[in-house]
């Protein structure tokens, strides 16, 4: 008999944002149920956004952990207790200052993975020097982006074919080359770093040089859900990447869908219990992600376009200007007491998605709303605002068919501009489409509940993504150990 096998060790290291961080710490969980043991390398506030459930975790047999390092907020002119983006995005000159800090963290993580000796190091992208690292010590570097195969697909063949350069209206379409299927956009629906070349333009070209020499890639999507651009990205593009979503899928306890990414305790009484009044499928759940900031111009459209609609809603708040009196309509809370509800911080979004009272969902598109929604069987009214996001819609409503565009044409960064990009009455228009039955709405609804089935196949033993990460976790394991 020889030696038992050594137990796989992983580190984790997610980026201090909401998009990121949650679903890096259900990969992490994910991979400890497969009998891997990881440690979550974070910052001492984020932490406590999933403290709870590692403490479960961990009760349950689960070997998992967390190191703690610090978030050099000062030394880079941010305010001291800012550790998370969705903390400072309303700050001038934020990015910059964010993205030095996280140049600082490179010092910390060495000396951790080199006191721990990991067999595996997962990465954000934002830390392009992490593959740097993770070969001088030689261990294997994954990369995780936080978005889908096919966004992913989009972003590289732009980059490569620059097809936006020969275009000198923002508003006149043309085709990405090279796709598996004819994907349109506009100019005017591009980031501003693949127009304009700055500082984030050069930092996204050294990401895309260290996820080349990465080890691979893991994506939280499933196979079944984009398999053509699972496989332009593998055999066309030749990067090796494993598919191992939906994740949220991990939180199956109550209590974790409850809590996931909140680190105040919370009652989600009111919420669910106010989705229990209504009728199946009647209620339009409305929120734009964790950094999204909307001016008063562009609440008051929202509010109005809402209300006009006739259709119960929630509608997670968060505002550029703290006081609602700037945009709030006369009497609109009076008005819509019983038919609506405004969230104004944090809410269980996992747990209001699969609630049978809600039919649907007006999304920013981010890729864990979007995987979120598709786990959930919910349809979307799309309403892309920045990053991949009107590359994640072209996904929704025209390869999978499950959503209405709302007609956002302008890509608008974290903070929307003072022009209000969608009028109240596209709003309306788009939520009388999803929520007002007829054939189309009918179809898209079958369609959600068809991807529903198969994001939880998905997951389950003897599914794509189950045995995704099966292979993965082998091939881990065989891999050569650095000589000590």
């Amino acid at each position: 008999m020889g030696p038992e096998p050594q137990q796989l060790h992983t580190f984790f290291f997610p980026l201090m944002a909401q998009g990121h961080l949650l679903p890096a710490i259900d990969m992490a969980r994910l991979f400890a149920s497969r009998g891997v043991k990881v440690t979550i390398i974070t910052t001492p506030l984020n932490a406590l956004l999933f403290s709870n459930t590692i403490d479960r975790d961990n009760q349950l047999g689960l070997d998992i952990s967390v190191q703690l390092i610090p978030f050099p907020s000062e030394e880079v002119g941010l305010p001291q207790g800012c550790e998370n983006a969705s903390s400072f995005t309303n700050l001038p000159d934020w990015t910059p200052k964010f993205f030095k800090a996280l140049n600082l963290l490179q010092k910390p993580l060495e000396e951790l993975l080199q006191t721990h000796s990991p067999h595996c190091l997962v990465a954000d992208m934002f830390f392009p020097w992490a593959t740097d690292i993770a070969a001088k010590l030689g261990i294997p570097r994954l990369i995780f982006h936080g978005t889908s195969f096919f966004s992913l697909c989009v972003s590289n063949h732009l980059n490569r074919y620059a097809p936006h350069e020969n275009i000198k209206s923002e508003t006149q379409t043309f085709i990405v080359p090279g796709l598996p299927d004819q994907i349109k956009l506009t100019r005017s629906q591009l980031p501003e770093h693949l127009k304009t070349p700055s500082e984030l333009s050069n930092l996204l070209q050294r990401i895309r040089e260290s996820e080349e020499k990465s080890y691979g890639v893991l994506v939280n999507s499933f196979y079944e859900l984009e398999s053509a651009y699972a496989d332009h990205y593998t055999k066309v593009l030749e990067r090796k990447a494993w598919h191992i979503g939906p994740v949220s899928l991990r939180n199956r306890d109550i209590v974790d869908k409850a809590q996931r990414g909140n680190s105040a305790p919370t009652d989600n009484q009111p919420c669910l219990s106010w989705l229990d009044s209504k009728k199946p499928n009647s209620v339009l759940y409305v929120s734009f992600g964790s950094v999204a900031r909307f001016t008063a111009s562009q609440l008051l459209e929202i509010a109005t376009g809402l209300e006009a609609s006739g259709y119960p809603f929630i509608w997670v708040v968060r505002s550029k200007d703290e006081s609602e009196q700037r945009w709030m309509p006369e009497g609109f809370e009076e008005r819509i007491e019983g038919k609506g509800l405004l969230i104004r911080d944090w809410a269980p979004q996992v747990l209001i998605l699969d609630h049978p009272a809600v039919g649907g969902f007006v999304t920013h598109c981010g890729w864990n709303s979007t995987l979120e929604s598709v786990s959930a069987g919910v349809p979307m009214i799309t309403w892309p605002l920045f990053a991949e996001q009107f590359y994640n819609e072209k996904l929704v409503t025209q390869m999978l068919r499950v959503g209405v565009s709302t007609g956002a044409h302008e890509w608008s960064g974290f903070v929307g501009g003072e022009k209000a990009a969608v009028k109240r009455e596209d709003i309306e228009k788009a939520v009388e489409q999803l929520m007002g039955g007829g054939e189309e709405a009918e179809r898209m609804i079958a369609r959600a509940m068809e991807l529903k089935e198969m994001a939880r196949r998905a997951v389950r033993e003897g599914g794509s993504s189950y045995t995704d990460l099966t292979a993965l976790i082998e091939e881990l394991r065989l891999h050569p150990r650095p000589a000590v």
